[in-house]
């Protein structure tokens, strides 16, 4: 037998007259009445379950479908219940009826949640796929400018032009696939999902593709990469380690300024970070102010001083990147002198890992 109190979401049982038998902690918390309030109450008049339309939902008994034995499913629907005190509370209902063998109604059991949670979840969600097709868009008609070209042109065009026309549909196919990577990052991280397929990594190796990669949307790009002799390699996902350096490489590039640019290694010597290596990506742009510094990790936060381009998801992903990795990611910066992003990850090797 299931112990409902050990449920997440709100449970109330009730018998064939729609009298409370049981109902969990979570109800108790949801409903502000305690559990042996709840217990014993008819669902009527406790909490006065009304629809959408504000009328009351069992005024006349159970919904005539109840009488249909086949009928087990309660569909889910937005229902108004008053709350201890008074109160109100919208929130989601469903359930499923309970019937003897003979078909007979005994009663049901209900599930309720907040519905001004999943409000907020459902509007989440909604931005998140509203911004990135947003930021689709772009790569995208690129590809179909230049494919149309290559096309209905072909014969036409000279071999530089071709080669030109192809590298950008060769870059922009890359930011469509990492616009898509970051979508189920999204959800993965929020859902605690993300799987880290880790192998031996050089970080210079890797930081160097990246400066190449980013240097196709921004030629102008200069980026000094800096790793002392003997940096070791770490054992790490290289695609999820090479998406955090791009968003911070390319954030560097388009929100302060792509020369000047430095990403540098470095062997953690703080107490706090014992077998870690860092790596930091400095610009020498205008800064960020203060009173946005902590806000940069945050899910959509665009900084209206700095054209605000971009999903406003690269940072709190990259964060959430490094996180799963074992590492930190954090930022500092002074205004007129630029910034400095910097992330941490475990120094220990597989070899180390397994012998622990």
């Amino acid at each position: 037998m299931i112990d409902v109190d050990q449920l997440p979401d709100a449970v109330i049982c009730v018998d064939a007259d729609r009298t409370v038998v049981e109902a969990n902690q979570a109800a108790a918390h949801l409903t502000g009445y305690t559990q042996d309030e709840l217990r014993g109450s008819r669902l009527d008049d406790l909490l006065d379950p009304r629809g959408r339309d504000g009328k009351p939902l069992l005024a006349g008994g159970w919904h005539p479908s109840a009488r249909l034995r086949t009928v087990a499913r309660i569909p889910e629907q937005e229902v108004r219940i008053r709350r201890a005190n008074n109160g109100h509370l919208r929130a989601t209902v469903t359930g499923r009826y309970q019937r003897d063998d003979a078909g007979n109604l005994t009663g049901a059991v209900l599930t309720l949640r907040d519905f001004g949670r999943r409000a907020h979840l459902a509007a989440t969600g909604i931005e998140v796929v509203s911004t990135v097709s947003h930021e689709l868009r772009s790569p995208l008609t690129s590809v179909k400018g230049y494919t149309s070209l290559l096309l209905n042109r072909w014969e036409r065009l000279g071999e530089a032009q071709k080669r030109m026309m192809l590298e950008q549909v060769h870059h922009d196919a890359d930011r469509v696939t990492r616009l898509v990577t970051e979508l189920l990052d999204i959800s993965r991280l929020e859902t605690g999902r993300l799987v880290l397929r880790r192998q031996m990594i050089s970080l210079s190796e890797v930081a160097n593709d990246v400066v190449s990669h980013v240097r196709l949307e921004y030629p102008e790009l200069e980026v000094e990469t800096s790793f002392p002799p003997g940096f070791p390699e770490i054992y790490a996902d290289p695609d999820k380690i090479e998406q955090v350096l791009t968003n911070l490489v390319e954030n560097a590039a388009k929100y302060a300024d792509p020369k000047g640019i430095r990403v540098s290694g470095e062997m953690c010597t703080a107490d706090d970070e014992h077998d870690m290596v860092a790596v930091s990506v400095s610009d020498k742009g205008e800064g960020i102010p203060k009173s946005d510094l902590p806000r940069i990790f945050t899910k959509f936060f665009r900084r209206a001083e700095t054209r605000p381009t971009g999903s406003g998801l690269g940072l709190w992903i990259s964060r959430g990147l490094v996180e799963a990795h074992g590492g930190k990611l954090t930022a500092i910066s002074a205004p007129g002198e630029g910034s400095t992003f910097r992330f941490t990850l475990p120094s220990k090797s597989f070899e180390e890992l397994l012998a622990q």
